[in-house]
């Protein structure tokens, strides 16, 4: 009888599946429409002139944004030129022997040494090293908080003391209290996987959310700091309010953009991590389908090296959680109880939380 019961309920939900799952991909782009880390319409062009060795149309765009004091365009611009200039320097080396006292090419220049020391086998040496550079970049233009939020980051690396670390803080939210790559810097240092605890780091993220802005990305602080504690494991009952708590407060801001927005794109995506790990398929698929084709490297890459073949496989896996857990015919859709999705497939047990640019 038992096995009977067994095999009916694996054909029901078999028929669910068979059923919604086609159903269930209305609003989700096809898997070969989808980008990892899209460039938006200002981006893009710099990065194409950069590819040819033109740097002007990135110093025109950083330009802009610091005239305008576009911080958080301005941080996300600089680690993109960056992570660019890693492999194709020739383009930033031109723009600094044009310009070597230009504030916009000194934070790029800071940021892809301070990228290259983390890679580094020696990175707190390495970290020590580019010190200089840091300053230089923070001492060319004192309004902006971007090079604080590099300092926050050098800081991390070379196990600065938390005197030393509350400084830097200072510095940062002076120029710009609401800054969210500030605020992602202070609260990988304050990470038990760094220099703080889970308690200490949630706490922090809690904090800075209450006192942020309606539709700041700092209120997805806690989330990500929800994602610390879940690649560590060993969550507790009360971690696991918390962590509902910081993915509602997610959805909340995710809900205060349109769907397809790539601006708050990572964000998504770090949110519909966790939902996953918590089961929460139905919120899951919505967060998919507001993510449209705009996959992000965090926080896949937190679990492998291909973080746009796990986005998609989520992605289908969510849709079968859904599809599995809907009645055939009507009736209310429930949360399935089944395992989460995020981190089980192809890339189970490869957790890197210490990623320093995740």
């Amino acid at each position: 009888m038992v096995r009977t019961m067994s095999l009916l309920r694996a054909l029901i939900s078999t028929a669910r599946m068979v059923r919604h799952t086609p159903r269930l991909a209305d609003g989700l782009p096809p898997d070969d429409a989808v980008l990892l880390d899209a460039p938006d319409g200002d981006l893009g062009p710099a990065l194409l002139a950069a590819a040819l060795g033109d740097h002007e149309p990135a110093a025109k765009l950083l330009a802009t944004t610091r005239g305008a004091a576009e911080w958080e365009n301005r941080d996300r611009y600089v680690v993109r030129l960056a992570a660019f200039a890693y492999n194709r320097p020739d383009w930033l080396a031109g723009w600094l022997a044009a310009t070597p006292r230009d504030p916009d090419a000194l934070l790029v220049k800071a940021e892809l040494e301070v990228r290259r020391a983390w890679g580094s086998p020696a990175s707190v040496e390495r970290l020590r090293e580019v010190g200089p550079l840091v300053h230089a970049a923070a001492e060319a233009d004192p309004r902006d908080p971007v090079p604080w939020r590099l300092a926050l980051d050098h800081a991390r690396g070379t196990h600065a003391t938390h005197t030393a670390f509350e400084a830097l803080w200072g510095q940062a939210v002076r120029r710009s209290s609401h800054h969210y790559g500030c605020h992602v810097a202070a609260l990988r240092y304050l990470s038990a996987v760094w220099h703080g605890s889970h308690r200490e780091c949630f706490d922090f993220a809690e904090r800075a959310a209450e006192d942020s802005l309606p539709g700041s990305l700092v209120q997805a602080l806690p989330v990500r700091a929800a994602l610390t504690l879940l690649l560590a494991g060993g969550v507790t009952a009360v971690q696991t309010d918390r962590i509902d708590t910081a993915a509602d407060r997610a959805a909340e801001l995710s809900a205060r953009y349109r769907p397809g927005d790539p601006w708050p794109a990572e964000v998504r995506n770090l949110l519909v991590y966790v939902l996953i790990a918590r089961s929460r398929w139905n919120e899951a698929l919505e967060q998919f389908r507001s993510i449209g084709p705009y996959a992000t490297s965090f926080p896949w890459s937190q679990v492998t090296d291909d973080p746009l073949g796990q986005f998609l496989e989520a992605r289908d896996g969510v849709r079968i959680e859904v599809a599995s857990s809907t009645p055939i015919r009507g009736g209310r859709r429930v949360r399935s109880a089944g395992t989460a999705v995020a981190g089980q497939g192809r890339a189970a047990g490869r957790a890197v939380p210490g990623d320093h640019y995740a």
